[in-house]
């Protein structure tokens, strides 16, 4: 049986279609901030329902499984019911769904909502990357695409400042509130500017039931295990146990369905074009560097200094803001024949690489302005790298394409955000125990002067081991990025061809 036609080419560009897009846009990006909003707020809110911490890390575990999984669903849920419909019902489910978590009277009733609105808020990044790819027109692609790498480099970014306004200036509620007007404004765009496609349900008679199992299964069971191994002890807990073997079991299963299927969610030949095999690579490791970039000096500064989310903020800001102006400037700038994407992309890595030895040279004597122009180092070098790699890896792939690059490029960056924050934080948590033993090694010599010691002085001195323990591992990790940044360097080197920008289709 043969899969069913493709959909209709794109309609003429207009600015009624870019306002869809625009809409498109707003809806991903506060996806994006609302993921990060609630985490970072997390220790606040959990009080309000009456939560302890444990219970907590389940209501952030249960919207990031649900997320991701919807990551990897979502293309082909809007290409059968259209993109623009699609894209409507699951803006206003998540600005919905935000509207009540609030009144949540349990940790059952939480859990539940948490997970509806990690569905609707997780089918919405995708759909940016099918909308660029499926309407907008060869001479401003580039753009489209700058448009989806701002929901990598801005609204990660955003999320801190936010999250210090609503957390610490207002209502509690507005943690969660937030979305409402930007979501309203989103689905009311896209119901304006975006096309109407014909819904299209003969595709669920070869839908890939079996891969569509086998992949949320997958997904869900890593993401659980990767968000809960450290507070459960990894492979001392049955639980976490159980989760990786099913993660082990579920992967190869789902890749092999997915070869062999005729309408499969992963299209893994595309894998097969270099320059899309590269583009996924690097998308995942840079997740990692990026994520890391933002985490690491909010978590010194919050740990070591005692700074609040408020005062973190103008350095999340100093990567965020800019990028409204440099993602379209570096699109710009390789959207010229004479422009090698591969050269900027590494100049990119450069200042990346900067940034992360810079940030090695920590102390306990940094505060918020040292890390002023690392951030800035960020701000040039994250764009550089991000807006490149969406180039070359899209110029491969045909319109038709387009939800089967989303499905692949989209799932497998929200698994590398789920890990790229569990290795952060367990590598930080191990080093910190590391050096705490080596420190407190150090002084056995001295040891029994502390039996004339006050405990006042005592405590004194193990907390100052600590945070000089703190301090050591966070240079600890910014040089762990330095290896993942030389990774991407080998990439870069050994695997893609030059991507030229895109061109107009040929006449037949």
């Amino acid at each position: 049986m043969s899969a069913p036609a493709a959909p209709p080419g794109p309609a003429p560009f207009s600015w009624r279609l870019a306002i869809g897009l625009v809409g498109v846009l707003i809806a991903a990006l506060t996806s994006g901030i609302n993921d990060r909003v609630t985490e970072i707020t997390l220790i606040d809110t959990l009080g309000v329902f009456g939560l302890g911490h444990d219970e907590g890390t389940w209501v952030s575990t249960a919207y990031a499984a649900a997320e991701v999984s919807a990551m990897l669903l979502s293309p082909w849920l809007a290409i059968t019911f259209s993109i623009r419909r699609f894209a409507i019902v699951v803006t206003a489910a998540f600005t919905l769904f935000g509207i009540i978590i609030p009144f949540a009277p349990n940790l059952e009733t939480l859990l539940t909502l948490r997970v509806l609105q990690g569905l609707a808020g997780g089918a919405l990044p995708p759909l940016l990357m099918t909308v660029a790819l499926r309407f907008v027109p060869w001479n401003i692609k580039l753009y489209g695409l700058s448009a989806y790498a701002l929901t990598a480099t801005f609204g990660p970014n955003l999320a801190m400042p936010l999250a210090a306004l609503w957390g610490e200036h207002s209502d509690w509620h507005l943690v969660f509130w937030q979305i409402v007007p930007a979501g309203l404004i989103g689905a009311s765009l896209i119901a304006y500017g975006l096309p109407q496609d014909p819904v299209r349900l003969e595709r669920f008679k070869q839908a890939d039931w079996r891969g569509a199992l086998l992949g949320v299964g997958w997904i869900s069971m890593s993401v659980i295990a990767l968000t809960q191994g450290e507070r459960l002890d990894w492979l001392n807990s049955p639980l976490i146990g159980a989760l990786l073997l099913g993660a082990a079991v579920c992967l190869p299963l789902f890749l092999l369905n997915e070869w062999f299927h005729p309408m499969p969610l992963f299209k893994l030949q595309l894998l097969k074009r270099r320059n899309f095999a590269y583009g996924l690579m690097t998308l995942c490791l840079f997740v990692v560097v990026a994520s890391a970039g933002s985490a690491i000096p909010a978590a010194y500064l919050m740990e070591i200094q005692g700074y609040r989310p408020q005062q973190v903020m103008p350095i999340a800001l100093l990567i965020a803001v800019p990028q409204l102006l440099l993602a379209p400037l570096v699109a710009f700038v390789i959207n010229r024949r004479w422009v090698d994407s591969r050269y900027v992309l590494a100049i990119g890595l450069v200042l990346l690489t900067l940034a992360c030895l810079g940030g090695s040279l920590i102390t306990s004597e940094w505060i918020r302005d040292d890390f002023y122009w690392l951030q800035a180092l960020h701000t040039f070098g994250q764009p550089m790298v991000v807006v490149p790699l969406l180039m070359n890896a899209t110029g491969v792939i045909a319109p038709m394409e387009g939800p089967f690059a989303s499905a692949m490029v989209n799932a497998l960056r929200g698994m590398a955000a789920v890990v790229a924050g569990s290795l952060v934080e367990n590598f930080i948590t191990q080093r910190e125990h590391l050096h705490s033993n080596t420190l407190l090694d150090s002084l056995g010599a001295r040891l029994h002067t502390l039996a004339g010691f006050a405990d006042s002085s005592v405590a004194e001195l193990a907390e100052r081991v600590r945070g000089q323990a703190f301090v050591l591992s966070f240079s600890d990790a910014f040089l762990a990025l330095l290896a993942v940044i030389a990774v991407l360097f080998l990439i870069l080197l050994t695997l893609p061809i030059r991507a030229y920008p895109p061109q107009p289709p040929v006449s037949p």
